[in-house]
């Protein structure tokens, strides 16, 4: 019997100013396969504003971050992104410089600073783990596998980290901290996706040899703030490298690299949550 059942269609976007774009858009599309969805999935890289207007989520790729945020400025596409992420609070997932971009605050800039998208509350330390001679493969437990799956394979180039949680650094900034705009969902329907001021971390890292510093976050009692330390200090160094926030990911590696649809095929099955509620409260798949 012939199924004459009409899905909707459901655009997901790589962002294709510069970096691993077409690696993400590749297993996308292997990932959609394991996955039944009420949406057809179309996947296209995107390169200007009408090409983003038609997305209903956003893949930010690992590259230059400095380099990305000034084509999308040339380009037009900056501010647009600002209103894809924090105003229509569309689901978006950063990797690597990715991340940087999507953080609120990032340090360690080079001369002049770069524009920041925004919609992370934490501060990222850009090329935390070094130069790219130092690359480096680590088995990560993402938070969202099954006991018994492998670890993931994470491949980790020039890679930032997630150093402090914010609101704890925005009042007082450092002089080398560049900040994202504040923007304002559209509406009530909007900031429904919003998750203002709770970051869950989905992945950290144990690499010895860095300093002892763990996260940061004001509003924690000071004795929890030292369990945290004494915590990390005994794991050995844990530095968070994936986080999520409402309808934003970002995560320190570089996942497209891997071959391993795991994290794209969870991505994914989040995108379809995310347009099955909004269809729920009223809201269009665009």
């Amino acid at each position: 019997m012939t199924d004459t059942t009409t899905k909707k269609t459901a655009t997901v976007g790589v962002l294709a100013l510069q970096g691993a774009f077409s690696e993400h858009v590749q297993l996308l599309r292997r990932a959609s396969a394991l996955i039944t969805s009420p949406y057809s999935l179309n996947f296209i890289e995107v390169r200007t504003t009408e090409q983003l207007a038609t997305c209903s989520a956003l893949i930010i790729p690992g590259g230059e971050s400095t380099t990305m945020a000034i084509i999308a400025e040339r380009n037009q596409l900056l501010e647009p992104l600002r209103e894809f992420v924090k105003v229509s609070r569309r689901p978006t997932w950063g990797t690597c410089a990715g991340m940087i971009l999507l953080a609120e605050s990032a340090n360690r800039t080079k001369v002049g600073g770069q524009e920041l998208i925004g919609g992370l509350d934490v501060r990222v330390n850009r090329n935390h783990f070094g130069r790219q001679v130092e690359s480096f493969s680590e088995p990560l437990k993402l938070s969202f596998l099954g006991e018994d799956e492998k670890p993931f394979a994470a491949v980790f180039i020039r890679a930032p980290v997630v150093e402090a949680l914010l609101p704890a650094t925005k009042g007082n900034p450092k002089a080398e901290e560049v900040h994202a705009p504040s923007k304002k969902p559209a509406g009530e329907l909007e900031a429904k996706f919003m998750d203002e001021g709770h970051v869950e971390v989905l992945a950290e890292i144990h690499r010895r040899g860095h300093s002892k510093k763990g996260l940061d976050k004001a509003d924690r009692p000071q004795e929890e703030v030292e369990d945290k330390e004494r915590e990390r200090e005994r794991k050995g160094d844990a530095r968070v490298v994936a986080v999520r926030q409402g309808n934003v990911v970002g995560c320190s590696f570089h996942p497209e690299l891997t071959g391993d649809v795991r994290m794209h095929k969870w991505w994914l099955e989040q995108v379809i949550e995310d347009l099955k509620r909004r269809e729920k409260l009223g809201g269009e798949v665009v």
